[in-house]
């Protein structure tokens, strides 16, 4: 993919100096900081050393002090309380979290997960009768439940009470809930908007136990499952979240619970587990159930008290997510050839694909594969129980969410954010909606939006690439939204001893006049550029760096992220 290179802007030369000086450190880390909203020595520490004391009070959340007193009454009168939430990595983390917490020490307490083909997304009819049906007096949704005007209503009118958990922006109108928890109501005076919906649910559970007088000490057990869930549902890994994702990845890393553990064995992570690998090695095993199956799957894994116990319930996750993988494959080249198709007739801003047999479990995955080869807004729909439903993705800095909800008179439900969301409509609307989110995207989009960037963070000389320099930006992480891995570029570099691995990555070293430092570059899926590369022309390099271990001899490499030649 040809990518823009955005070199980011230098901060002002006065503040990078003052910050250098301030926390001693060399003026492109400063300016690195200060491009993160970093200026001075307090701001520094708390970014370099997160601390769990400067999590925000959870009674500044609106309606936290009446969710904490219906539960506390719920308790107290050993009701049937109910733990409702949705069937992808944030939802089921959300439940296995607030329902391993309850049922430390209650026992009149049980869980549910809607269906993906039957209920589909969020608080359904069915999971509400099911409820009421099942004298259950309260439920809890997590991760889902700020739209659900109807199922609430319905719930009131069958004597059900709900306190709502979520992280989704609300609608125009609040469900009539006995609480409703989300951050991002206009309200709401909670300092840090971007929680995920697992990290809703622990805000409650903190305000529950600083309410009944528990330790705070033991939530830290469950922050493994909070690290998953803002780690999978890609949400800014900024103020409070890095916070969570900090002490939860300490977690993960010294004592994980036993059903992640089993899945960092099922996924061959071992070491030095970071935000990257939960994305890639965890979240989707995690996904796997709800996606072609039931995620109640994933929570009795996730819940496990055993090892043992969670190895075989991991084993069984693990053939879905084989299969997974298969669907994914498969309806992937689908679409891009139908996108190719398409290509022959006149250009596009948007990918609006239907393909009835589609596998409604995998469209959100083919929809960002689909984005890796054409860079566009994309959205991929399937029917499923007689209606056409889809899942959206976007590219950066466009809002596919505001592009949809101008498109609603044509949708029976949609929600998500800036970049995802889901809809679903009439199947007979397709040819409709996909002409005009077409229209809508022509008119919003621009040129820049349709070139993927690549963001520099800063050009440096290869004698700058040293362990001292190395050793701060590990302490940057946990890397992520919000706080990405430092990207740097170098120029004007010419390449030796370049080997082709495993017949699509390149190994090779590259040289740049006056500089002592040869460092080793690692290209994946960078085979093509192997004739170029050894012509000895000069090209730039954007980079990552990291440190490699082999035989116990550490040294550091670069990533390749592009290049670019002459």
């Amino acid at each position: 993919m040809d990518f823009r290179w955005k070199l980011k802007s230098k901060a002002r030369p006065e503040i990078v100096e003052y910050l250098s000086n301030e926390i001693n450190v060399n003026p492109t880390l400063a300016n690195m900081l200060v491009n993160r909203g970093i200026e001075n020595f307090q701001q520094a520490k708390d970014y370099f050393r997160p601390d769990l004391d400067k999590l925000h009070d959870p009674m500044l959340m609106k309606d936290m002090d009446k969710a904490v007193q219906r539960l506390v009454r719920a308790i107290q009168n050993q009701e049937p309380i109910l733990i409702y939430g949705d069937y992808d990595v944030d939802g089921t983390t959300s439940v296995s979290l607030f329902y391993s917490f309850i049922k430390s020490f209650y026992s009149n307490v049980c869980f549910y997960i809607p269906d993906r083909y039957k209920e589909g997304y969020g608080i359904s009819e069915k999971g509400v009768r099911y409820a009421a049906e099942n004298n259950f007096k309260l439920l809890i949704s997590l991760d889902c439940g700020i739209k659900a005007l109807d199922k609430i209503e319905l719930a009131n009118e069958l004597g059900l009470d709900c306190i709502i958990c979520d992280h989704h922006t609300p609608g125009e109108t609040l469900p009539q809930a006995v609480a409703v928890l989300d951050p991002k109501r206009k309200d709401c005076p909670y300092p840090y908007k971007e929680l995920s919906g697992c990290g809703v649910g622990f805000k409650l559970v903190q305000a529950f136990s600083e309410f009944t007088g528990r330790s705070q000490a033991n939530l830290h057990t469950y922050l493994d499952l909070v690290a998953v869930s803002i780690a999978s549902d890609i949400v800014p890994i900024t103020g409070e979240n890095r916070i969570l994702a900090y002490y939860g990845l300490e977690r993960l890393n010294n004592n994980p619970r036993p059903g992640i553990k089993a899945l960092l064995l099922k996924g061959k992570v071992e070491k030095d587990i970071n935000i990257t690998d939960i994305v890639f090695k965890i979240g989707p095993r995690i996904n796997a159930s709800g996606r072609l199956e039931h995620a109640k799957a994933s929570v009795e894994l996730l819940i496990s008290g055993t090892l043992d116990e969670a190895i075989r319930r991991a084993e069984l996750v693990e053939d879905v997510n084989a299969a997974r993988k298969n669907f994914d494959e498969n309806i992937t080249r689908e679409a891009l050839e139908m996108i190719e198709n398409q290509e022959l007739n006149g250009s596009f801003k948007s990918t609006v694909l239907f393909k009835e047999d589609w596998h409604k479990g995998v469209i959100g995955i083919v929809a960002s594969r689909c984005i890796e080869k054409y860079y566009r807004p994309t959205i991929i729909l399937t029917e499923s129980n007689s209606k056409a439903t889809g899942s959206a993705r976007s590219v950066f800095d466009f809002d596919i969410y505001e592009a949809i909800e101008a498109c609603s008179d044509l949708l029976e439900q949609f929600g998500g954010h800036k970049y995802a969301a889901g809809l679903t409509l009439s199947v007979e609307n397709v040819p409709a909606f996909q002409k005009k989110f077409e229209t809508i995207v022509s008119e919003r989009v621009s040129e820049i939006h349709l070139k993927p960037i690549q963001e520099i963070d800063d050009e440096l000389i290869l004698d700058q690439i040293n362990y001292k320099f190395y050793n701060i930006l590990k302490q940057m992480a946990p890397f992520g939204p919000g706080n990405p891995e430092p990207v740097f570029c170098v120029n004007q570099v010419y390449a030796e001893n370049v080997r082709i691995l495993k017949e699509k990555h390149l190994r090779f070293e590259i040289i740049q006049d006056g500089q002592n430092t040869r460092p080793v570059c690692i290209g994946f899926g960078f085979a093509e550029y192997y004739e170029l590369l050894n012509s000895k022309m000069r090209f730039n390099i954007a980079f990552e760096i990291r440190e490699n271990t082999f035989r116990n001899t550490s040294s550091l490499q670069l990533y390749v992220k592009d290049i670019k030649f002459d």
